[in-house]
């Protein structure tokens, strides 16, 4: 079935869609539950296991659930996935997790709550999320890629079992599935503590199942083309950079999982902002300086390249099927956002607010 598409639309076209339909589960799921790393942190470092974090725990838990869930059943194999395949930069994660956990908090979202505001009407996080799109560029090939190189490969690990956490630690991956199942009860329970509506709870369990359908649905085009297909989840640093370069350098846009998932994301967030009324337009202001979140931006933008990878695609994506430098960037992030909401807090309000 799936070789018979490939061969009538191509890999493109097919990966593309794949990208799409994940990318509109995420949105949706992500819009409906709130669901933000940064507001996370924030509960955290201010002493609260509170309902953000509750979602975040939720969605984290659920996709590793559905990931080493599916790679137990034997659905997904993930060995060849470049977290765990290609060469890994430590200090890159060590590094560009602090740098991007401080960036988050100053731009008030992370790569894909920003994208998720931008859908529905918030102009500050789109104008936000594309100054981090062009960093992100300039890492990537540009200007700052000399020093994210230097920076990168001060400490690295080699590909294979070595940057594979559970082959390090001996645990299985039925295992990992069964402390993840636990992991999500308990994520329900706290979130039903603090008084998360359920539909948004569940929702936040979607987030994670996002993450999940992308790596299946990756490996499955994998299997079936005669191409090299890259097996790959939901990440958004990357795709963005090459969906927004590809649309200024071309008129032709290579098409591929990426360049589906952020549009997909896109439509999906503002559809169900559309759909329960939240849509609304909102702009920087006094309390909401434009320059903390254009420095936030560029953190962000260095950091996710630095540390392979965004909240989402390092964190998640990353985290689910234990990458060594995902698990370490993820960590960074927390203690990057956690040490900056903290040194802001004592900052005094005026100060902050030109700040």
């Amino acid at each position: 079935m799936l070789e018979t598409v490939l061969d009538r639309f191509g890999d493109g076209f097919v990966l593309a869609a794949a990208g799409a339909i994940t990318g509109v589960l995420f949105g949706v799921m992500a819009q409906h539950s709130r669901f933000c790393l940064r507001a996370a942190t924030v509960e955290v470092a201010e002493g609260r296991f509170g309902p953000r974090l509750s979602i975040w725990f939720i969605a984290f838990s659920a996709a590793v659930l559905a990931v080493q869930g599916a790679i137990a059943a034997g659905w997904l194999d993930v060995n060849e996935a470049r977290p765990l395949a290609a060469t890994g930069s430590l200090s890159g994660a060590m590094i560009g997790g602090l740098m991007f956990g401080c960036g988050m908090i100053l731009a008030r979202g992370c790569a894909s709550r920003l994208l998720v505001l931008s859908a529905t009407g918030n102009l500050r996080a789109l104008m936000t999320g594309l100054v981090l799109t062009l960093v992100a560029q300039a890492s990537l090939r540009g200007a700052l890629s000399p020093l994210r190189e230097n920076l990168g490969g001060l400490w690295l690990v080699q590909g294979g079992d070595g940057r594979n956490i559970l082959s390090l630690i001996g645990l299985s991956s039925t295992m990992a599935a069964v402390l993840a199942a636990a992991g999500l009860v308990f994520g329900f329970w706290l979130a039903r503590r603090r008084h998360v509506i359920a539909t948004q709870a569940w929702a936040a369990a979607g987030v994670g199942l996002a993450i999940g359908v992308g790596w299946l649905l990756t490996f499955a085009i994998a299997q079936s083309s005669f191409e090299v297909v890259a097996i790959s989840s939901v990440t958004f640093t990357g795709p963005s950079t090459d969906t927004l370069m590809g649309l200024v350098n071309t008129s032709d846009l290579p098409l591929g999982f990426g360049v589906g998932l952020v549009p997909g994301v896109f439509v999906g967030a503002g559809g169900m902002a559309l759909l329960r009324r939240e849509a609304r337009i909102e702009r920087f202001g006094i309390d909401t300086p434009m320059e903390r979140y254009l420095i936030g931006a560029v953190l962000m933008g260095f950091g996710s390249m630095l540390a392979g990878g965004c909240a989402v695609g390092a964190g998640m994506s990353g985290g689910s099927i234990f990458a060594v430098t995902a698990w370490l960037a993820l960590s960074f992030m927390w203690v990057g956002a956690m040490a900056t909401h903290i040194a802001l807090s004592r900052v005094p309000t005026a100060s902050r607010a030109a700040a």
